[in-house]
């Protein structure tokens, strides 16, 4: 296992912080977060993560030698959707490459599948983010087609892909620790 996910600590916002004061980073998530991304902004979030509703949101620190590197969190949806959740994540970019994220994928789907009744998660990758969409592929995740023209980032006009992944399908998957 290359990385773990565990529940925020206050103590990661500085790393936190690191990680989203990057342009590189920020330039493959959606907007609405501040640059630069400070301390504070970090505490705030993490404050904002531990007190959401568990049944809601899963929320965790990528990590690796328990150092918070990264975010990946699962976002139930509403309505007709109420079983189907969002994947979000990002991880520091010197960590970029290794293998990390996909594990993190890994684990969260794994317990978000146990821990709920969630039956779909999906995630919408820029489409020029191939990083992105291959670490989802080797989480088992599948492509299920392109969303033309579907964001605007950096003033651009850009395509998304769509990627999901079935609670039914998920097989080979090793037991995650309890977290």
């Amino acid at each position: 296992m290359k990385c773990r996910i565990r529940k925020w600590e206050l103590s990661d916002a500085a790393n936190l912080a690191a990680a989203l004061s990057n342009k590189n980073v920020q330039d493959n998530l959606r907007d609405g977060l501040p640059y630069p991304y400070t301390e504070q902004d970090g505490r705030d979030f993490i404050l904002n993560m531990r007190s959401a509703d568990e049944n809601e949101t899963f929320a965790f620190a990528v990590t690796e030698d328990n150092l918070a590197i990264g975010s990946i969190g699962v976002f139930r949806q509403g309505n007709i959707h109420r079983q189907t959740a969002e994947l979000g994540y990002y991880i520091a970019e010197e960590y970029w490459g290794r293998g990390i994220m996909t594990e993190a994928i890994r684990q969260i789907c794994e317990y978000v599948f146990r821990e709920s009744d969630i039956i779909r998660i999906y995630a919408e990758p820029f489409a020029s983010n191939t990083a992105s969409c291959r670490a989802l592929e080797k989480a088992g995740f599948q492509y299920e087609g392109t969303l033309r023209k579907n964001a605007v980032k950096n003033g651009e006009i850009i395509d998304m892909k769509m990627y999901a992944l079935l609670k039914e399908e998920r097989k080979g998957q090793k037991d995650v620790e309890r977290i």
